[in-house]
Order: C-alpha cells, then structure tokens, then sequence
C-alpha cells in the first residue's frame, strides 16, 4: 500500500483486548460489585430523600455527598431500585484509580445493566490508560439512546487520579441526555460542578439533608425493637447530629440494655461500637501526622489552622484540615477557616489521646488558652485556663480584658459566675481578688466582697505599670460597694478615680467593653438620687439610658430607666414616671431578666404610682413581685421604696400602725437619705394623725427635709389637718417650682387641696370650689385619685356640686371618700406590663378598625396562625380577654 494511502486512513486502531469477561489486567470481572446493596431489615425509607433523588432524572450529574455511615449507599441502591431506566451500579475499589481498569468496569457494569455499548467502542487495552476515541464513541453511543442510562459510582472517593475524574466530564457532557450520573462519595470530586450547578443541570444531597431528623430516628428505632419518646430520641439526634451510623449503632448496643432510653441518653462514646467504627473508618486511615493533629485538637470546641498548629508545635495544619474536610471525615467547616470535630468523633478521639498520650491534655489546654488569649478570644481563654485550675492566668485574661462587668451584666454573667465559683482560695493575686470581690457583690454579700475588695486595693496601691486595668476594675467594684452600703461621697470618689484610669486604658478595650462605663455610671447616678441630687443623678442616668441597646449593658440601661422612673415619681410625674417604669419592665423582660434586682425599681415605681392611683390590687401584686427578688438584694434605694411604697398602700387601707412598721427599709446605710428619711417621718405623722396624735404628728414633721416639693406638700396637708393653716401655707410658699423638672400634678393637685380645705376652713366657699375644679383637671389626666380620698370630710360636700360632681364623673365618682376606703375596691384594669413590639401594634391597630383574623392575615402578609399568636401576645399584655376590651384598654394607656 502506498504511503499516501495509509496517512489518508489515519493512525492504526490501537490493539484492544479480547478476552471476554476480563479486564485489562486480564483478571476476571468482580460481578458483586455489579449489585446493588442489599438493604438490611431496619432499613429505613426516608420519602424526603428519594423525592429529591427523583430530581436525578432530570440533571446530567447527581451528587450524594457525606461522611462514612452517613447513609449515602443505602440510599442511593433503594432509590435506584425502584427506577424503570436502566440502572448501572458500580462499586469503586482502590485498583479502579488506573483508568483502564476503572472505564473496563465501567463497560461490563453498562453490559450487566442490560444497557451494553457496541463492539465499536471497544475496550481498554492498558490499565493504566485509555484511548481518547473510546470515550468518544462511548459518549456518541449514550447519546444515541432514546432512554438514558442511570450510572451510580459508589464509593467514588477511591477513583483518586485526576484523570479519571477529567475523563468523566468529558463523557458525560458529550453523551447528552443518554446519561444520568449519579456519584456516591465521601470526598468533592473533580469536576466541574460549578459549571452544571449554574445550568441547573446538578442534582445534590449533603451531610446536613443526610442528617436524621428526630422524628425519622424514632422510626428507625423503632424498626430496632425500641418505642422511646421523641425527647429521648432528640438528645441522641442532637449528640449524634443525625449521623446514620451512629444511630443504627447506638439502637443495636441499646436493644441490649436493660433500660434503654437511659443507656441512649448517657452512653460513654469511647466504649461503644461507634467508637470502634469512627477509629477504624476515619481515624486509622489517616497518616500518623493527622492522627496526632486530630487528637491533639479534640480538646476544642473549635479550631483554625494556627491554633491546631501552637498544639501540635508543627506548621501542617492548614492543608491537613482541609483535606479532612475535603474527605468529610468528621470535621466540620465553620467558616473564616474555623473549624469543629463532630461531637461524637470528638469525644471518642479525647478518650483516645488519654490513652496514646497520658498527661499531654493539660499542656494542650494551657497551649489553648495562651493563644486566644493572644488573639483576643476570652470565653474560650477561660474555659481552657479554668479546665486545668488555671485560675491566675484566666482571672488575669478577664480583668486585663476589662471584662469584670461581665460578671453582673449581659449574656455571659450566669457562665462566667458558675465557672468562677470553681475556683478556690488558693490563688493568690490581684486579679483573682477582684474577681472573687466581683463574684461577691454580684450576689450582694457585702462583708466578703469588701473584703476581697481592700486584699485587690492593697496589692494595686503601687503605680507599677500596666496595672490601669485591674485599678479601673476596682474601682467599678469599689462604687458598686459603696452604692449598695449607701454613702454616696464614697462613690463619687471611685468615679472620679474611674475617669482618671479611663486616659490610660487602651480606647479599644473601652469600646468593647460598654458595660464597664455604664455600670459605672448606674451606681454613680443611684448614690445620687439616694443622696437627694435628684438633677444630678437625672444626668447621668439619662446617659446611660440612651446607650444603644445590647446584652452587655441591658442590666445598667435596665436599673437607669427604672432610676429615671422613680425620679420622676417622686416628682410627681405620675405620667411619665409609669411610661419609664414599663420601659425598664420591658427592657428586663426582653432579657430575660426579670428577677434580675434592677427590674424591681420599674415594678416598684408602677406599685407606687398605682397606690396614687387607689388600684390597691394591682399595687399589692407589684409590691408581691419585688419580694421574688433574691433574698440577698441590699440595694438601699430599692428596699427604702418598697418599704415606703408598702407604708403608703396600708396606709390606704386604713392601717397606720403595720404603715409604720413596714416604713423600715430594715437597710444600715452609711448615709441617710434626705428624701427616703423625710418620706418615712411622714408616714410616722400620717400614722399619728389617723390614730387621733395631731400633736405629736407635728412634732415628728420637725426632722422632714420641705426643701423637697412633695415631703413640702404631704407635711402642709398634716399641718393643716392638725389645725396649724398658716404653717401649711407657709410650706406651699415654700415650694421651688423652677427647674427643669419642676413639680409635677403628683404634687400641684395634693398643694391646689391643702389650699382648697384651708379656704374653706376660712369661710371662702368660692375660692375653695375653684381649687377643687383645678385640680381635678390636673388630676383626671393622671387618673389620680388618692389626694381627693385623702382630702376627708372637708372637700366631700364641694365634689357633690354639680359642676366639680360633672368633672369628677367617671373617674373618680360615684361613692364617697369614706365608701371608697372602706368598701372592696373597683381597680380599673392592670397596666399593662410590657411595651406592645411592632408587630402586635400593627395588630392591634388593624382590631381597632374592626378587622377579622383573615382580614389583618392578609393585610400583613402573614398567616392566621401567625395573627393569632400575636392577639394572645397581646391579650396577655394588656391584661384582657376579648377584642372589646383590648381596643378599650389599649386606647386608657394610649396605645392607640
């Protein structure tokens, strides 16, 4: 033949092989491998799982990725069970990474599928290669069928040459729709599945679709001979994060047990069957380089590549753990390269390093803790420290952190207070004082913290460097003691020290910590209202107040609405102080803080401004919730104002002897306050007045501080019931209406009646009428009705009249001041004791317009369940029961 002629034919065809059945190796074809998985008889169908399989039908490529005993194979045979398409299997094994033996299986398996290729294709004739021309005739041949072929590689993370993986690709994207590919796998294989994931030509199923849901473990307990109920079943998904394995292995050691809901909740991990399977399918395999970095990093809760390294002392890390990752051997992604150990493989892997290697943990926790440290990491800095009785090098990381605030505020404080309650007196150093000092007066042990206090102070007395932390910390802790042993001078000198250490503390540490300031401040501002600088703590607290919300200053923005309530109360503001007093509830509740001791200065102020109001119930139930705080709360200006506002309640009960008694605080405090030491002489005079002691009611008056506008108007009003008028007006004169914060109706309606009785004690029945018209207009907008009940006789005849009974009609009338004391009161209804959020004010207002459930559903775009849920929210909130008498009550508080 001319040598024209055979270049015009092309090449000669390669040799290929003709020994039927066999591959290139010429060993003969495994046909087990050929099968599909026999499903064993506690196989569970999961119709959630082969729904989304279906989706295979209509996508090139199908992956089914997860870890070992994730449930892939077993999945993937029942799903392929119950096709019509042809179906071929195939389960790869570590010789199937030469290409010629892998696509020669791939043939016969096509053949045994009853979906064979033609004699034109050929076979390969290397097993370490394959012909370009035989992939393409494979794929026109797929291409050329009118039904595809489903071809399901299990185990395909053994097909580890790149080629293979090319090869594939190239296959699959020529043959068109005759080929369905579906890959079983523990690891990401090389294709481009970025390419038919953006076509919408990729069907995926990954570890967390692959998990068990609680309610298919209880089936597939079920299936294993055991009934529990779904709790006990979702404490095993939750530790075995719905991994199939472990559960089928868990029911199986279970079945054994004589109680096996217990065995199932408390099962010791490292000597289980689970353990024996994750050692010898995950751990074993590994090199020794990975095994150490696995058991070393097992005693994190997370991990990065740099940390992994300060415990292994090596510099792999990074590659090895995103090749695990890359294997789905158990270690999760967390993102930013962080990174965590399934909880079942990490307890394993910690029993195991016991046993490798003895008396390594402790250093690794110790390596742990200086790198977070180091890296700004503080939770986790102290758990590591406090995990091996570190106790000066995690007190140390909290105070040289600026965290000490942590300790009383903020979604922290409960774990910081049980893992430093582990800690004994051994260690011995500024830092672990201020902490036991800290953990302390949280719990408002005055005598202990103190004196943990002065050990910090005494060995902080020096101006070493970098001690400006630990000084500023204590002195947060100093005002904190001196606040709640109430000498306000003492407090103002640790916030003037406090502002001085505050230059010489990185800013950063500032910013991160906003506690540490508004804690500060809190006490600063309530020393000042115990002290009677009632415009000074107004600035301070206001500061604090309007801090952005946050967990880590939700306890002092809490205690300084609650604060700021009071003062306006004690003002006179009723009004304003309730809106502030539910705000600080709200704040507290919103927290989850509602036994926290700050939340009862809202309730208190609310108990008090319902006592003014004559709603007896609801203030004894207020009052009633205080006293839930812990037993050990010391705060002097709570417990002066629940005493005051419990003399004030009986006092309208007509009780003037328990009044005195519970007028006590039952508080030694370093500094008497002006206001609470006045309000409780006058409860002492109102008690003498009411038993029939007019004399000695005056005498007791000598000791109240009048500069103040309401101790100065409930004083006038004894002196005037004793007979003394002029001294009663003497002390109306006296009264400073300039400020900012000018006395309010609290006050100007009790002043308008003092001076509506003295003139009509005088014979002025005109001028008297005026005053009682005036001041129940003042009144009426705060619903204020306790000044007229105390008012007695005198006023009664004027109230009949018929333009004072018109303007008083409906609040405060029908019914006598004697009837009303006397008889069981008619309260209007509670307040309300939560701000409405957003969503229950969208829906209250749309019940306002007459809405149905349906209606407001479909106005806001939400379902009737939904709206529901929201009208119980609000129904609670408002204290009702129907839609009537929510509007009603909604429109009293001015919610619409």
């Amino acid at each position: 033949m001319p040598e024209s002629d055979e270049n015009a034919r092309g090449p000669a065809l390669p040799v290929v092989a003709t020994v039927p059945c066999a591959d290139p190796l010429g060993d003969p074809f495994l046909r087990a491998r050929f099968a599909l998985p026999a499903k064993p008889t506690t196989f569970l169908r999961r119709q959630r799982l082969v729904d989304h399989l279906d989706q295979a039908l209509g996508t090139r490529l199908t992956l089914l990725n997860g870890s070992a005993g994730a449930g892939k194979t077993l999945l993937a045979a029942d799903w392929a069970a119950g096709l019509r398409s042809p179906v071929a299997w195939l389960t790869v094994e570590k010789g199937d990474c030469r290409p010629g033996v892998f696509w020669a299986y791939v043939l016969e398996t096509l053949k045994a599928c009853g979906a064979p290729v033609s004699d034109a294709v050929g076979a390969p004739a290397d097993a370490s290669g394959v012909d370009r021309r035989l992939l393409a005739a494979l794929a026109a041949e797929l291409n050329d069928r009118d039904r595809p072929v489903v071809l399901v590689l299990d185990e395909f993370e053994r097909a580890t040459a790149p080629e293979i993986s090319e090869q594939l690709a190239f296959v699959l994207h020529h043959a068109g729709r005759g080929l369905r590919l579906v890959l079983v796998t523990r690891t990401e294989p090389m294709l481009p599945l970025h390419r038919y994931r953006a076509a919408g030509d990729l069907t995926e199923i990954r570890a967390a679709e692959l998990a068990f849901t609680p309610e298919e473990a209880v089936a597939l307990l079920q299936l294993h001979g055991l009934r529990l109920p779904v709790h006990a079943v979702r404490v095993l998904v939750d530790r075995t994060r719905g991994w199939a394995a472990g559960l089928r292995l868990s029911a199986l050691a279970a079945r054994e047990s004589a109680t096996p809901e217990l065995y199932l909740k408390e099962f010791e991990a490292d000597h289980s069957t689970v353990a024996d399977y994750l050692l010898a399918e995950v751990l074993k395999v590994q090199t020794p380089e990975t095994q150490d970095l696995l058991l070393r990093v097992s005693v994190l809760e997370r991990f990065c590549p740099d940390l992994a390294d300060a415990l292994t002392l090596r510099a792999d890390a990074e590659a090895i753990l995103t090749g695990l990752h890359h294997e789905n051997a158990f270690v999760e992604p967390l993102g930013h390269s962080w990174y965590q150990l399934h909880p079942l493989f990490g307890e394993i892997l910690r029993a195991h390093l016991r046993v490798r290697l003895p008396g390594v943990e402790p250093e690794l926790h110790r390596r742990a803790a200086r790198w977070l440290r180091r890296s700004g990491f503080l939770p986790e800095t102290l758990a590591h420290s406090a995990t091996v009785g570190d106790w000066d090098f995690a007190a140390g990381s909290l105070i040289d952190d600026l965290a000490i605030g942590q300790l009383f505020t903020g979604l922290r404080s409960d774990d910081l207070d049980r893992l430093f309650s582990r800690m004994g007196s051994e260690p011995q150093s500024p830092a672990t004082d201020l902490v036991r000092a800290a953990h302390d007066l949280s719990r408002y042990d005055l005598d202990r913290g103190q004196a943990h206090l002065h050990h910090a102070e005494e060995r902080l007395a020096d101006d070493a460097p970098g001690l400006a932390a630990a000084q500023l910390s204590c002195a947060l802790l100093e005002a904190l003691a001196a606040r709640l042993t109430g000498c306000p001078p003492r407090v103002e000198k640790a916030a003037e020290a406090a502002g001085e250490l505050r230059q010489e503390v990185p800013a950063h540490l500032l910013d991160k910590h906003p506690e540490l300031t508004a804690l500060l401040l809190t006490h600063l501002g309530s020393a000042r209202l115990w002290a009677g600088h009632f415009e000074d703590a107004r600035a301070v607290l206001t500061t604090v107040a309007g801090t952005p919300p946050g967990a880590a200053t939700l306890l002092p923005r809490e205690e300084s609405m609650g604060h700021l309530a009071l003062l306006d109360y004690l003002n006179g503001w009723l009004g304003r102080a309730e809106r502030k007093a539910l705000a600080a509830v709200s704040e507290a509740e919103r927290g989850g803080q509602d036994q926290q001791p700050g939340s009862g200065i809202g309730r208190l102020v609310l108990a008090a401004v319902a006592v003014d109001r004559h709603e007896l119930g609801r203030a004894r139930a207020l009052l009633d919730e205080t006293a839930q705080l812990p037993a050990g709360t010391r705060d002097p200006v709570l417990a002066a104002g629940r005493a005051l506002t419990t003399a004030h309640l009986l006092l309208a009960k007509g009780k003037p002897g328990a009044a005195v008694e519970a007028a006590d605080p039952a508080v030694s405090t370093a500094v008497a306050s002006p206001w609470a030491t006045s309000r409780e002489l006058l409860v002492a005079s109102a008690a003498h007045l009411a038993e029939g002691r007019p004399d000695e009611a005056v005498e007791v008056l000598q000791g109240v501080a009048v500069d103040q506008p309401m101790c100065a108007v409930e004083a006038a009003a004894i002196q005037l019931a004793a007979g003394h008028r002029e001294a009663a007006v003497d002390l109306l004169d006296s009264i400073r209406t300039e400020g900012r914060t000018g006395p309010g109706p609290g006050v100007t309606v009790r002043a308008t009646l003092v001076r509506a009785q003295g003139a009509e004690r005088a014979g002025d029945t005109a001028t008297a009428r005026k005053l009682v018209a005036q001041a129940l207009l003042d009144a009426r907008r705060e619903r204020l009705r306790r000044p007229f009940l105390d008012a007695g006789a005198l006023i009664r005849p004027l109230l009949a009249t018929a333009p004072l009974h018109e303007l008083a009609a409906g609040w405060l009338t029908p019914g006598s001041p004697r009837d009303d004391t006397s008889r069981p009161e008619s309260s209007p209804p509670p307040l309300v004791a939560a701000e409405l959020s957003g969503r229950e004010q969208d829906v209250l207002e749309r019940l306002a317009r007459m809405m149905s459930t349906e209606e407001i559903a479909a106005d806001l775009y939400v379902s009737v369940n939904t709206v529901k849920t929201h009208l119980k929210s609000v129904y609670r909130k408002l204290a009702v029961n129907r839609r009537s008498e929510a509007v009603r009550r909604a429109r009293e508080v001015r919610l619409l």
